[in-house]
């Protein structure tokens, strides 16, 4: 939810809309960039409700502006997606659900989950890969607090560090070593850091996900 990822997701759902559209066709997109401090000071403090009316505004103005449907630019506040949805009359493109689409077609079985630790260590977003039948994985208690600073501390502030990079490698190659055949990078902001030619291990981008589909049902 950071305006790190928001560029992503922009660039990403007008790449495939040329890729498909071809000539100098873009995106009609809708756009509210939240205040991240705020959300981030909800998350801290386990305010949700809060955080779910700032998310909600932010939607009913964008549905009262003409938008067909919702994405919620974060797994993490995807936690309070359902209140969200409650006020709105169109739909939010859920990206938990995308993700395990997007894993069936893989065929993978089990999967490793990077993401916030409120991701990582919550039920909310796990059971909507484990509803489609696939195992999750999460890294140890000092590993989740790694994954988690990391986020926070440094890709929502726009830092790449190497140092991170081979820090999140070694979670993930240990997580593949425990039987996970693909991994979620289940926060917004770690497809800024990691990406496939990093890895052996499939990587499975939630910003690369959610975007292309919202891209393809625009062309749909």
């Amino acid at each position: 939810m950071s305006w790190e990822s928001t560029v992503s997701y922009y660039k990403i759902i007008n790449e495939v809309i040329k890729k498909e559209l071809g000539g100098l066709h873009s995106a009609k997109v809708l756009l509210y960039s939240v205040d991240f401090a705020e959300i981030e000071e909800c998350q801290a403090n386990e305010d949700w409700d809060k955080s779910a009316d700032i998310l909600a505004d932010a939607a009913k103005r964008l549905e009262e502006a003409g938008a067909d449907y919702i994405l919620i630019c974060t797994n993490t506040m995807h936690k309070v997606a359902d209140k969200i949805q409650e006020i709105l009359r169109i739909p939010i493109i859920h990206i938990a659900e995308a993700t395990a689409d997007e894993l069936k077609k893989h065929k993978i079985k089990k999967v490793a989950l990077l993401g916030t630790k409120y991701t990582m260590r919550q039920r909310f977003y796990r059971e909507k890969i484990e509803k489609a039948g696939i195992e999750v994985q999460i890294p140890n208690e000092p590993d989740i607090e790694a994954v988690n600073q990391i986020i926070y501390e440094e890709l929502c502030m726009g830092i790449i560090s190497e140092k991170s990079r081979q820090e999140y490698l070694r979670i993930i190659n240990g997580m593949a070593a425990d039987g996970a055949a693909g991994v979620i990078l289940g926060c917004t902001e770690i497809g800024l850091l990691i990406r496939q030619e990093d890895t052996l291990l499939p990587i499975f981008d939630t910003t690369q996900i959610h975007a292309t589909k919202a891209a393809m049902l625009a062309i749909e």
